[in-house]
């Protein structure tokens, strides 16, 4: 064991690890009734690490051509050692990504946590979702199947129906009128590099913000439940009588990860392609329109709200109202209450706001 002393001795004096574990793990206090909720932004990470190694290992053999994007997909799935598992991992994570977010950005709600002084962490957040449904967009291309050529020409067709800028919006999404090999060649080059730059940028500034802020207290099990913060100077939320981080919290995110990793698994092994339809093994025919062609279940909200006003614009514009309502509610909401059973109007539309969403999914699936 002496020489790991001796490690340890030849660190701590050129880096100060000591301070470093007493500042971010052991002397890092966090709410003492923290709940497992919190934990989902750390399985996040974990998701984005995952699909970040994934795709870095099909990049070694996916060829960005129209040509041979379907058959070096197929080669990757029938040929490769393991190739068909990173493919299932990264396919499947993407889903599941989208799915975590959304129950994050739901606690983040329901417990309050976007009110003052979080408004940036809440924006920060908002962006990185709007960011993730982009990555699923443009690498829903990729494989160029049936699925995915028809889905992207469904979901480009959409941003036509934008007044004035709509023609040149899709012309310019998909690099000319119609869907084809340059549109290939802008998605993947979104996927693999610009969307991964911006949401690791992101990621890195939401992170920031928690740092700065301190993580919020749960509002349940307290008498107190109204937010203290007077905005009059900068306080950080120390948590003086509440838990470390290490070893007590470790062991919940540990804990909320490996469940994650043992539905992933599930999903992965029993039902592999439980998000692939019959379409996505079918190369990419121009000519040949399927007939029901759907996009990704976290798109079919929106794609059922396309068809039930009688205008596209219509339909995108109440879509725009709805996320910029979203995006700017730490701004509208300005009341110091958080507990969810004190603000009944809220609860309200919390619950109304998800029971349309589901509506709208399962519409929009058997429509």
């Amino acid at each position: 064991m002496a020489i790991f002393k001796k490690i340890h001795t030849w660190l701590e004096v050129r880096l100060g690890i000591d301070d470093i574990v007493d500042k971010r793990l052991t002397g890092y206090l966090l709410p003492r009734n923290i709940n497992a909720w919190y934990s989902l932004g750390s399985v996040l990470l974990v998701i984005f690490i995952l699909q970040m190694v994934t795709g870095v290992l099909l990049l070694v053999y996916y060829v960005p051509d129209a040509d041979k994007a379907f058959k070096s997909v197929s080669i990757i799935m029938n040929e490769v050692p393991f190739g068909w598992l990173i493919r299932m991992c990264h396919a499947v994570g993407s889903n599941m990504m989208v799915a975590v977010l959304l129950l994050h950005m739901l606690s983040t709600l329901f417990m309050g946590s976007y009110k003052s002084p979080r408004e940036l962490n809440w924006l920060t957040g908002f962006i990185l979702f709007n960011l993730v449904l982009a990555t699923s967009l443009t690498g829903y291309l990729l494989p160029w199947s049936q699925l995915s050529f028809w889905a992207t020409t469904v979901a480009s067709n959409s941003a036509g129906a934008i007044p004035v800028i709509g023609p040149y919006l899709v012309e310019f999404l998909r690099g000319g009128k119609l869907v084809g090999p340059p549109t290939l060649g802008r998605f993947f080059a979104v996927h693999v590099t610009l969307l991964p730059l911006i949401i690791a940028s992101f990621v890195g500034l939401h992170l920031f913000l928690l740092e700065r802020i301190g993580v919020s207290s749960p509002p349940f099990g307290q008498q107190e439940t109204k937010s203290t913060w007077t905005g009059d100077r900068f306080r950080y939320d120390r948590h003086s009588n509440g838990i470390p981080f290490f070893p007590n919290y470790l062991l919940q995110d540990g804990t909320s990860i490996l469940i994650y990793l043992a539905i992933f698994s599930a999903i992965v092994f029993i039902d592999p392609y439980l998000f692939f339809p019959t379409t996505a093994f079918i190369p990419a025919d121009p000519y040949k329109t399927p007939a029901h062609i759907k996009p990704e279940w976290y798109f079919l909200a929106n794609y059922q709200t396309l068809k039930v006003f009688p205008s596209e614009v219509i339909g995108l514009l109440v879509q725009g109202v709805a996320m910029t309502f979203l995006a700017l509610l730490p701004f509208i909401d300005r009341g110091k209450e958080r507990h969810p059973l004190k603000r009944p109007v809220f609860m309200g539309c919390f619950v109304g706001g998800i029971l349309l969403y589901f509506a709208m999914m399962i519409w929009g699936h058997f429509s």
